[in-house]
């Protein structure tokens, strides 16, 4: 079985995050672990108020605190497939790019690019300014994938969980997972 880790910080964009774990829970092969910060608890009642953080844990297979720097995926030696941090707020992405492992998020995240797995970064600021665009280039050049939740068009979205559903398949399809959330182009 493979393990992946989803992350949600406290950046505007939980929704991403929610729909992520809903999609993986599609394919039986995966073990899902979690961890919330505090701050994205936070944002997921101002955001989302119908969502009850249990329920958000329910996608998941382990949950883990924030502050749980002893758990499992604290350490290189557990496997991990892969990590995605649905929405990175800038204050996560600072932290993990300059090696600042104060919570469990962050300490997994730098697990993975220790160990040279795959992370992928939903960035969640506009506009950006230097510090940002320079954080996002160090955690690039460290093997990350920044992806800021940037829909596409040309798939002809109808609704806002279309757009949702877009950016949640680029996810999938970065972390090397099957999608069937929008159609792939295939030309003209």
């Amino acid at each position: 079985m493979r393990r992946i880790i989803v992350g949600i910080s406290g950046a505007s964009g939980i929704v991403y995050g929610i729909r992520l774990l809903q999609a993986l829970r599609q394919l039986p092969e995966l073990e899902i672990h979690l961890v919330v910060t505090r701050s994205g608890a936070v944002t997921l009642r101002l955001e989302n108020p119908e969502w009850e953080l249990t329920a958000v844990h329910e996608l998941a297979h382990v949950v883990h605190r924030e502050g749980d720097i002893a758990a499992s995926i604290a350490s290189g030696s557990f496997a991990v497939d892969s990590m995605a941090v649905v929405p990175c707020s800038m204050r996560s992405l600072a932290a993990i790019a300059h090696g600042f492992s104060d919570n469990l998020l962050t300490r997994a995240a730098d697990v993975m690019l220790k160990e040279r797995r795959k992370l992928v970064l939903v960035t969640r600021e506009t506009p950006l300014h230097a510090v940002h665009l320079k954080n996002m280039l160090a955690v690039t050049e460290m093997g990350a994938v920044v992806l800021p939740p940037m829909p596409g068009f040309y798939h002809q979205p109808q609704t806002m969980q279309d757009l949702i559903d877009h950016v949640v398949g680029k996810i999938l399809d970065t972390l090397g997972l099957p999608q069937q959330l929008f159609p792939p182009w295939t030309g003209p």
